[in-house]
């Protein structure tokens, strides 16, 4: 980690609260990107435009920053695209099972005192840590 990296966390955590509590001030709604992205692909009448432009601004601000400063993202995992996938499916699978996934529930649960948000960041990040442990040993991963 080098010297200035708490300074990008800081910064990341400030934008990402400020944007949370503008999504639940100005539209009472929990900023879910598992439960925006479910509702933006079983829609609802009147319900799915804003969530598309939500994924659609993750995707150009993502974009926009890994071209303005690529090492902010850091190295690729040089991980094969099979892994990937299956890794982005048991998360989806994760999500639909913990009714909720990492920003709705370790970001804006967590931030609302919810017992059932603390247990389920409590479970991603344990089974995280049993994952890498096991896909470690298993040689999976370096």
């Amino acid at each position: 980690m080098i010297p200035q990296d708490w300074i990008h966390a800081l910064l990341g955590g400030i934008i990402i609260g400020t944007a949370v509590s503008m999504m639940l001030l100005m539209n009472g709604r929990v900023t879910g990107i598992s439960g925006i992205i479910n509702g933006a692909i079983s829609p609802q009448k009147g319900d799915t435009a804003w969530r598309w432009l939500f994924v659609a601004g993750l995707i150009v601000g993502g974009l926009t920053l890994g071209s303005l400063n690529p090492q902010v993202f850091g190295q690729a995992s040089g991980q094969s695209p099979m892994l990937t996938i299956a890794a982005g499916l048991l998360v989806g699978v994760g999500t639909i099972m913990g009714s909720g996934c990492t920003s709705g529930h370790g970001v804006c649960g967590i931030s609302r005192f919810s017992p059932r948000s603390l247990v389920a960041t409590i479970t991603f990040i344990g089974a995280g840590m049993v994952s890498v442990f096991i896909l470690r040993t298993l040689g999976v991963i370096p």
